[in-house]
């Protein structure tokens, strides 16, 4: 098991140097502008890197299903289009087609879809009819991915949130006997471990900094919908209730909710990108990044650990329901109060103009 962990590292790490040549000379790099803060053009390859080292390590020691070349096959897909974006900055709605193409993909050609959302409405399951399953997986894979997508705001963010729900996963995989999948998930994290180092530049500093890009984010938020789906629905596994994949997706899933509302609220397209996501808050009220990255990536374990506590101590999928419906009324209420005042102080003390939300 070991083996496979070790070579996806070794591959992970040496293609991000590889693919870092290969994007400053066709220009695949991250350049400031109002919204992103960072200084020269950055790499956006640690997407590309994350996938080949996972293809080619796959390759190498995997024995593969039908539903393993569907899955490498669908985030090959998802690479191309995110290159494609990073590079050429498509239309939203081109990346969406092709997002609920691959849900269709995994629907129909695997297999896999959300037909079951366990007991959370008391001790009946409930079942979904299938042309509703079919609505809810494209959704749920859509949501996903953006959920991903819109968290990749601050080094190391994007790999540490994966980091955290691959773990979690891994580790209820592992308790349950499916070795082959706890395997797939540390695989994941050993290709994400090399992107996060040299993206906070560890050890070797800012001039090897790469960037995930949207290849990597989609990438990323499809592989973890693909597990999660796989490992909570009785036709594949049940090592996981429906319920408990809401928990170790809390934070992304919550913060692009929340910022959806609020675009949507203010008359803005829910896609359209700004600088109100939950990082961007932490580092408005003082947080460094490092800090912010740290509170948010505990945070997250938190509401992963008590997935986790859900599934081992048995406790009612109702009950795990109910309590992940009032943290997010909290969570959304909180950030609302937070982003208000401290919009306020910021204009009071002349930073910038009072918005409207504000006043």
């Amino acid at each position: 098991m070991s083996l496979p962990i070790l070579s996806t590292f070794i591959f992970s790490f040496v293609l991000l140097f590889v693919f870092r040549k290969v994007a400053k000379r066709i220009n695949l790099v991250d350049k400031p502008n109002v919204r992103k803060l960072h200084t020269g053009a950055i790499p956006l390859v640690g997407g590309v890197s994350i996938y080949t080292a996972i293809f080619l390590a796959s390759a190498f020691y995997l024995d593969k299903s039908f539903a393993d070349w569907l899955f490498l096959f669908c985030g090959a897909v998802l690479i191309v289009i995110g290159v494609l974006d990073d590079k050429f900055d498509i239309s939203f709605k081109v990346r969406l087609f092709v997002q609920a193409g691959i849900s269709l993909a995994m629907i129909f050609a695997a297999n896999i879809s959300l037909e079951s959302l366990g007991s959370i409405a008391g001790n009946v399951p409930v079942s979904l009819p299938h042309w509703v399953s079919y609505a809810v997986t494209v959704v749920a894979v859509i949501g996903a991915i953006n959920a991903f997508n819109m968290v990749d705001g601050i080094d190391g963010l994007l790999g540490g949130l994966a980091s955290v729900t691959f773990a979690a996963l891994a580790f209820m995989f592992y308790q349950d006997g499916n070795t082959g999948l706890a395997l797939n998930c540390l695989m994941f994290i050993a290709a994400l471990v090399p992107y996060v180092l040299l993206n906070l530049g560890i050890p070797l500093g800012q001039r090897f900094k790469v960037f995930m890009g949207d290849a990597g984010s989609m990438l990323i938020g499809f592989t973890v919908v693909w597990f999660l789906i796989r490992g909570s629905q009785p036709e594949h596994s049940t090592t996981i209730n429906p319920v408990t994949a809401l928990w170790f997706i809390a934070l992304p899933l919550m913060d692009m909710a929340t910022i959806m509302v609020r675009r949507v609220r203010k008359g803005q397209s829910p896609f359209q990108p700004d600088r109100e996501h939950l990082h961007h808050i932490c580092q408005r009220i003082g947080l460094s990044s490092r800090m912010t990255l740290v509170f948010i990536c505990a945070l997250a374990s938190i509401f992963a650990a008590i997935g986790v506590l859900g599934e081992l101590y048995a406790i009612s999928e109702t009950t795990m329901f109910i309590a992940f419906l009032v943290l997010f009324a909290v969570y959304f209420s909180a950030i609302s109060h937070i982003f208000r005042i401290t919009t306020k102080v910021r204009a009071l003390l002349g930073k910038l103009p009072l918005s409207e939300e504000a006043a």
